[in-house]
């Protein structure tokens, strides 16, 4: 076998971290981590900074998907200030902030769209109520929170419910407590539409209330809830400025379903001005393809992909459109490979960057396409990359094994061939039998209402489960951007509490304990609809591994068939026997290429320039 590399030289930038203490913002360490800086040396240059750190910095690091390391240290130097201020005596909710309220500059989402900011409010509005309004945009949340808090306690205007319940969810997103805002918000939309059931008005706040919730979700990635609610509304009702987000969340909706023609006409409603808009143009193309239109699945996913300057709002959002744009490319070859044109297939396989979390789902199937157009030892070595060190761990890609194995039986070495399948069936029989078992125990009704075991099953923070279940099947099933969204939700529930025990004793045993009860409440039910998602997941895995298995029982079977032709044949021609293995291999490449021998060592900068100099043994 051999390896080929291009002569040119990759270069590699070297960065230099500055010597001088300098005070360090959210921005310059996301920088440092997005260029690779290692995590000890982040964390050491923050302690070397001397700088205090705000909690709106922090919540800024995890918004931005900072290590938990560096969050952990940015919080250790969060300025020793009285969050809460004033004497232990004094009463709750009169004057709790002692001058700007330290954990109410939460960082706020940097939408591009035009969201409501001014809600309606009365002369005639409780004093009580205007008063937790005045501590909200005197930019203290928590006497506005505790005030509220007290309001909805006592029950002490029913008729104004609607908005104190949506000036609680204000008070709290603007401490970073997301989920209980949105908990607030939820209770707004409600007693709407309570309202409209019962022939009223609704409520003023409606409107106001969905716009903060896709702020939350902007931030989380979760759009369960307002998908419910997206699904049920006319887009009349379509909050002004997140009208493109309830169209893509509808048109993903009605693609659930299998209403293609309505999910295309949904997402063909969000403006090209949106961060919606790359997802639905994607969605688009997909639709498309399933429609046959392939021509015009392709040109979508092209402009998915040509797109210079997606939009987005944060971190994460960004990383998603990147890696959307790589699925395109990945989708733009599957065209191609369907209608059999291979060699543009392989184009697009090749156009996914190296860095891309689906470069090596890309390798494989390129790997199918050199199959199919017998470039079998360039199959080879795609596949042995998909399987170095670098992705075996990470990626789920049981199927580029039993392709090494269909690769080398068209090569004739059915030895290699049985090899390979008996070690793939030895290593992933258990695996299919453990996903099987787990899977039927939750199959009933009753099991599905306890969904919740399942996912702490593998997940909980009291495991016990002896699994032999590889980490990449996990990250594979993980990937699911519904299952994904949950488990951000729910590890921002974890921050959440977190948040409320850092808070003096005095609002935390009273508003901390009532927004605490609402988290436990709510998780167990984020636990089952993730054990749901998550059983889901393993149930289709295992079908797929079942399938790979029983097509290596077809081959290791038609590989007994044509050693049985092949031993016939040598018998019937011994004179060919000597004359076989006698030509020599050339190695002789491109001039832009050199060849050197691989020694079972793998380097980075060659994966995916692996190749075979394997000869057919076929007579």
């Amino acid at each position: 076998m051999k390896r080929l590399m291009p002569l040119a030289a990759t270069a590699i930038a070297a960065l230099a971290l500055p010597l001088d203490a300098h005070a360090l913002s959210c921005d310059e360490i996301v920088n440092m981590l997005q260029v690779k800086v290692p995590t000890n040396i982040v964390v050491q240059t923050m302690q070397d900074s001397g700088d205090q750190f705000t909690q709106s910095e922090v919540r800024c690091l995890q918004d931005n998907g900072a290590p938990g390391e560096v969050v952990d240290q940015a919080r250790k130097m969060i300025a020793s200030e009285d969050p809460v201020g004033g004497g232990e005596d004094e009463e709750l909710g009169r004057s709790i902030d002692d001058g700007e309220d330290l954990i109410s500059s939460g960082r706020r989402d940097s939408s591009n769209e035009d969201f409501e900011s001014d809600e309606p409010t009365s002369a005639a509005d409780p004093e009580a109520i205007k008063e937790a309004i005045k501590y909200l945009k005197a930019n203290k949340p928590l006497s506005a929170s505790a005030q509220l808090f007290e309001l909805l306690e006592d029950n002490s205007f029913p008729d104004q419910n609607d908005k104190i319940n949506y000036y609680m969810g204000k008070a709290l997103a603007d401490m970073g407590m997301y989920h209980t805002a949105q908990y607030h918000y939820l209770n707004v939309i409600r007693l709407h539409s309570r309202s409209k059931a019962k022939g009223g008005p609704g409520s003023a706040f409606f409107s106001y209330a969905l716009a903060q919730m896709v702020k939350i979700s902007r931030l989380t990635g979760d759009d369960y809830d307002l998908a419910k609610i997206a699904a049920k509304i006319a887009p009349d009702d379509f909050p002004r400025g997140a009208k493109n987000h309830f169209y893509y969340l509808k048109g993903i909706r009605a693609y659930q379903e299998g209403n293609l023609a309505e999910a295309l006409q949904n997402f063909q409603e969000v403006s090209s001005k949106s961060d919606h808009y790359l997802k639905s143009l994607y969605f688009e193309g997909v639709i498309n393809n399933e429609q046959q239109k392939l021509k015009t699945a392709v040109k979508k996913f092209r402009d998915v992909y040509r797109e210079e300057d997606p939009i987005f709002s944060n971190e994460r959002e960004k990383q998603e459109m990147l890696q959307l744009q790589d699925l395109a490319l990945i989708n733009i070859a599957r065209v191609y490979y369907s209608i059999e044109r291979f060699e543009e297939a392989n184009k697009y396989y090749g156009l996914v960057d190296h860095d891309s979390a689906y470069w090596p789902q890309a390798l494989f199937e390129q790997s199918y396409t050199n199959f199919m157009v017998n470039d079998l030892n360039r199959s080879l070595g795609l596949a042995l990359t998909v399987n170095s060190p670098f992705f075996n761990q990470d990626e789920f890609l049981p199927e580029s094994t039993v392709l090494r194995a269909l690769t080398f039986f068209n090569l004739c070495e059915y030895g290699e061939v049985e090899r390979i399948l008996l070690e793939f069936e030895s290593d992933f029989t258990p695996v299919r039998d453990e996903m099987k078992d787990f899977v039927a125990g939750y199959a009933s009704q009753d099991g599905k209402k306890i969904a919740d075991q399942a996912w702490n099953t593998y997940f909980g923070s009291e495991r016990n489960i002896e699994s032999v279940l590889p980490k990449s099947l996990f990250n594979r099933i993980l990937r699911n951007s519904d299952l994904n969204g949950l488990v951000r939700h729910m590890n921002m529930m974890d921050e959440e509490v977190a948040l409320i025990n850092d808070q003096k004793a005095r609002w935390a045993d009273s508003v901390g304990v009532y927004l605490k009860r609402i988290i436990e409440k709510d998780r167990s039910k984020y636990e089952r609809r993730a054990g749901l998602l998550f059983l889901s997941g393993m149930a289709r895995e295992a079908n797929y591994v079942s399938d790979l298995l029983t097509q290596s029982e077809i081959i290791r079977f038609e590989v007994v068939d044509a050693q049985r032709i092949d031993y016939a044949y040598r018998a019937d021609n011994t004179e060919l026997l000597d004359s076989a293995n006698q030509n020599d291999i050339d190695f002789a490449v491109a001039t832009e290429w050199i060849y050197w021998p691989f020694n079972g060592e793998f380097w980075e900068d060659e994966l995916g320039y692996y190749n075979y100099t394997e000869q057919a043994a076929c007579n």
